[in-house]
């Protein structure tokens, strides 16, 4: 089970309205650039504040936006007035997943705030069954590597390998698959410190 202050995000939404920025991350920003997704069925699983989510409807897709934060949909809606999010405000880990029914999942940042090892692996494969066929899917999370975690007291994230989740997209197409150390202050609390991310976008076969 999630809750609202794994992470201490929850405490950062709470304090700065604009904890994320506005503008999608690497990932989502990549495919957009080389991607019409209008019409696409878009899934955001642990969606922050929306700025992944708000950049697909932007681009005319209909976008599911999974978030166990109230603050964080507050913000969201604040940030995003125009775009028509569906907030969903729900524990990632409890939802119910369609079966086959999105063109695009995003899940950036949020493995890591799973309990356990069984718990990723869970969620992963949910997430591929509700994807379609050729449908791609982003995930970025904390690996094994180097952190500082003094940014985030109290929170003791799940560290998976690299290569772990490489072996959990045996058979599709990986595009991107990369292992580097994001350097990093957030706002509320203004400590500078890195953590180790797999960053990862592969399509189902």
């Amino acid at each position: 089970m999630l809750t609202e202050v794994d992470g201490g995000y929850d405490q950062g939404y709470r304090v700065v309205e604009n904890f994320w920025g506005t503008a999608p991350a690497s990932l989502v920003a990549a495919f957009l650039r080389t991607q019409n997704p209008a019409g696409f069925r878009v899934l955001d699983v642990g969606a922050g504040e929306g700025k992944n989510s708000a950049a697909f409807t932007s681009a005319g897709a209909c976008v599911d936006a999974l978030e166990c934060s109230a603050a964080a949909i507050q913000n969201g809606r604040k940030l995003f007035p125009g775009e028509p999010i569906n907030w969903i405000q729900a524990d990632a880990m409890e939802h119910a997943y369609p079966s086959c029914s999105y063109d695009i999942i995003i899940c950036y940042g949020l493995i890591h705030c799973l309990p356990t090892e069984a718990a990723a692996r869970d969620l992963i494969l949910r997430l591929q069954n509700s994807l379609k066929r050729a449908g791609t899917i982003f995930v970025v999370a904390f690996n094994n590597g180097s952190h500082d975690l003094s940014a985030h007291p109290g929170f003791k994230p799940l560290l998976l390998s690299h290569d772990w989740f490489i072996q959990q997209f045996g058979g599709w197409r990986i595009d991107v698959a990369s292992d580097s150390i994001l350097f990093e202050t957030h706002p509320h609390n203004k400590i500078p410190h890195h953590h180790s991310l797999t960053r990862l976008s592969a399509v189902k076969p």
